[in-house]
């Protein structure tokens, strides 16, 4: 018995490690990016205020949730309140609409730039991103909101546990009492505005470039984007296509998920993208990856110069 114990603490162990690295990861990558963006001028333009709010959305989720899973295992730390349970909710889901809405806003960027390149300038300036960037933060909070407020009226009994890695609205809604299928329909309007209308534009948007770029570039240049969007549009499928596939197993007979694979497949889509959203979007752009080459030859000009002066002392 002692054997098996100290197995399934040598899991834990494991799983906490890869929550805390994922952690760190993700934190550092995405702050590389506010840095940079805050000290280049040259970064200051439309497509990297989308990269900007996308690294601070990510690096806010990323610190909702993993912090609390990390203090389960670490801490031993596994309750939380009530009040705490519905904060965590409702920046869980913000998080989500936000980055749904900034991938969105991405899709537009890159549509105007590729289809319209004249009228690009124009259309889309520092300032007129940065109201529409605006805009999503302050409005991505209106449907988060809403459930958190259906949620917070609810009735819960029994043993309260939550069967996830953290508040969820799912996971809320089958601990409440009583009837809730005015909150499950309301959420999945909800769900389905936030989800297909912003995922419908953006495949809308990259079929647009797609045809674009066949007629007007050459096959060098035609590899090239296929290249770029193919990269970025399987982190967007990966972001949210899972998360369909979770808010609509409650629904369809046909389509069951145990907690376990539900908790997995959330943690994934969850997780994952704001882990490799560093190196998909920033650090395969080119005035980043120049600006990091420049750094990077500062510090050794510097090291070298320190090293110079260490040996005339």
């Amino acid at each position: 018995i002692v054997d098996i114990v100290e197995y399934f603490r040598s899991i834990i162990t494991y799983w906490l490690l890869l929550f805390f690295v994922i952690y760190v990861l993700a934190v550092f990558g995405n702050s590389v990016l506010v840095v940079s963006f805050t000290s280049a001028p040259s970064l200051q333009k439309p497509m990297y205020i989308t990269m900007l709010s996308l690294a601070l959305s990510d690096i806010g989720f990323c610190t909702v949730a993993l912090p609390k899973i990390i203090s389960r295992y670490w801490f031993d730390n596994g309750s939380i309140s009530f009040s705490v349970c519905l904060l965590q909710r409702q920046f869980i889901h913000y998080f989500g609409t936000l980055n749904s809405l900034i991938m969105m806003i991405m899709a537009l960027d890159r549509y105007l730039a590729i289809c319209f390149p004249l009228r690009y300038p124009v259309l889309m300036t520092n300032r007129t991103m940065t109201l529409i960037s605006g805009l999503s933060w302050a409005s991505a909070m209106i449907t988060p909101s809403i459930g958190t407020i259906q949620t917070a009226q609810m009735l819960f009994c029994g043993p309260n546990l939550i069967i996830h890695c953290y508040c969820d609205g799912i996971s809320l809604y089958s601990l409440a009492c009583g009837d809730i299928t005015l909150q499950l329909c309301i959420s999945t309007i909800v769900g389905a505005i936030v989800l297909l209308l912003p995922f419908s534009f953006i495949i809308f948007s990259y079929f647009s470039i797609g045809v674009s770029v066949i007629r007007t570039t050459n096959n060098q240049g035609r590899l090239k984007a296929f290249s770029t969007c193919a990269t970025q549009l399987s982190i967007i499928c990966i972001y949210y296509i899972p998360r369909m596939f979770v808010y609509l197993t409650p629904y369809l007979s046909n389509l069951k998920m145990n907690s376990d694979q539900r908790i997995a497949v959330a943690m994934f889509y969850g997780l994952f993208p704001p882990l490799v959203n560093p190196l998909i979007y920033y650090f395969r752009t080119k005035e980043i990856h120049l600006l990091l080459q420049k750094w990077c030859s500062q510090k050794k000009e510097k090291g070298h110069k320190m090293n110079i002066v260490a040996i005339l002392k």
